[in-house]
């Protein structure tokens, strides 16, 4: 008994002398390891910074950008994590560390695919040049002025002042219509004018008032008008010319403009628009005698 106590005692001093020998031996590997892991740190901090103001540039949503510059301070402090791993010859250590880390990511991008989709692409979205907060875009059966693009959503205001979020990924996937990248816009108008009308003089007088009405149309002929067809009380036309706008809302208020200015260039001329009208004509004479020749019928009984 006394031998096996014995013994395990010469072991285990063995070992702890063993450590203690590796641990004086690598006390240079140690401390170097340890201060490459305390400039690792600082860099990461200079880094976050750097990065973070760089892409602010480009990208103005803070969520954004303050999460690009964490992402390139993680990336450098576990660049030193491996560099100091590697100095104290762990490299099975590291190998489990890489191993671990690209099962746990799996996993985590499993469970957390809609999150991360979004993520992404919201990521992607704040890069684009063609779709920036303030633009007038239409998307997904949706139209209004974009107010925020972040890590999760899409943020619309629409012209009835309603705010509607869209999760990032089904702007990507979808397509979008931005009137914000065009200086002009074209506008249809579409009225009738009665049978009786002169219809050389409400072509004329019509390509008049629009150029009247805005001032980045120069002339008449500048605006297209078009006969469609006779209609039910009207002959009705198509009249379209350029303005200059930039959202639908322009679009929808130049529209109302001309209406309006047509409308009164047509009364000072006596031009008639017409309403519908449906004429009811009662001609069945057995409908109205019926009743009578009843009623005779019973009093010759």
């Amino acid at each position: 008994m006394k031998n096996q106590l014995s013994e395990a005692y010469n072991l285990l001093v063995g070992k702890l002398e063993g450590w203690l020998n590796a641990i004086i031996s690598n006390i240079p590997n140690l401390l170097l390891a340890i201060v490459v892991l305390f400039v690792s740190y600082f860099i990461a901090k200079y880094v976050n910074k750097y990065v973070t103001k760089l892409v602010s540039k480009r990208v103005h949503q803070n969520s954004i950008t303050n999460m690009i510059g964490r992402l390139s301070s993680v990336v450098v402090v576990l660049a030193g994590l491996f560099l100091a791993l590697g100095i104290l010859n762990l490299s099975k250590t590291l190998t489990s560390l890489l191993a671990g880390a690209g099962v746990a990511g799996l996993a985590i991008g499993l469970a957390l695919q809609g999150t991360l989709s979004n993520t992404f692409a919201g990521i992607v979205l704040s890069f684009r040049k063609k779709i920036q907060i303030g633009h007038w875009v239409e998307t997904n059966g949706f139209s209004g002025e974009v107010i925020d693009i972040n890590l999760k959503d899409f943020t619309i205001k629409e012209a009835d002042n309603n705010m509607v979020v869209i999760p990032n990924k089904m702007i990507l996937e979808n397509p979008l219509k931005n009137y914000t990248l065009t200086t002009k816009m074209r506008v249809f108008l579409e009225c009738g004018v009665g049978y009786e009308s002169d219809l050389d003089h409400v072509e004329q007088l019509t390509k008049q008032t629009i150029c009247n009405t805005f001032d980045q149309i120069d002339s008449p002929d500048d605006v297209e008008f078009y006969f469609t067809e006779y209609g039910g009380s009207s002959i009705n036309y198509l009249c379209r010319f350029w303005i200059d706008a930039e959202n639908a809302l322009e679009k929808m208020r130049s529209k109302s403009k001309a209406i309006i200015e047509i409308k009164k260039a047509y009364d000072k001329e006596n031009i008639n628009i017409p309403f519908p009208i449906r004429t009811l004509q009662f001609d069945n004479k057995l409908s109205f005698d019926a009743p009578q020749e009843v009623e005779n019928s019973f009093s010759n009984n």
